[in-house]
């Protein structure tokens, strides 16, 4: 028995993968698969433009994981900023596990891992987690989004 199920997801609308039921800590639960490409064919092909989805793993410093593929199930794994399931590598290869116990019915999701830079809000996040910064970005970086919104609300404060 497959550990994850295909369903309509609470956070985007569109398509999740879900728990067909309890999941331990540590399980690996499912291969990220792709074509491997150099990561110049990313700099050079339109493909890969931000105003589309993108479904890329850097490797190392010289290949990159494509995964935007119809067969690659995995892709279907949502962003929250309160993740219940990592992206894990080793070599070539790309795997998500459970960093936590996870429910049966619980939608599975990992933390895309985003940087924070200039085009941070061309990704707004969905998830509803009671700490999402409201921008899809790893969660070492949320706290300079963070940080922007109080300083602002300081600002806006005073001026009233």
């Amino acid at each position: 028995m497959k550990l994850y199920k295909i369903k309509k997801s609470k956070i985007d609308n569109r398509r999740g993968l879900y728990a067909t039921k309890d999941i331990k800590e540590g399980t690996k639960i499912i291969n990220y698969i792709g074509k491997i490409i150099t990561n110049k064919e990313v700099e050079e092909s339109a493909k890969f433009d931000n105003s589309k989805p993108i479904y890329l793993f850097t490797l190392n410093n010289r290949f990159t994981l494509d995964g935007d593929f119809h067969w690659n199930t995995a892709g279907l794994i949502n962003h929250s900023c309160n993740n219940n399931c990592d992206y894990e590598g080793k070599g070539y290869k790309v795997w998500v596990s459970a960093i936590r116990d996870i429910k049966k019915g619980e939608e599975l999701t990992c933390d895309y891992g985003f940087g924070f830079d200039k085009d941070y809000k061309q990704f707004p996040c969905k998830c509803g987690a009671k700490n999402c910064c409201g921008y899809i970005v790893r969660a070492g970086s949320r706290f300079r989004i963070n940080k922007k919104f109080a300083i602002s609300k300081k600002k806006t404060n005073k001026s009233l």
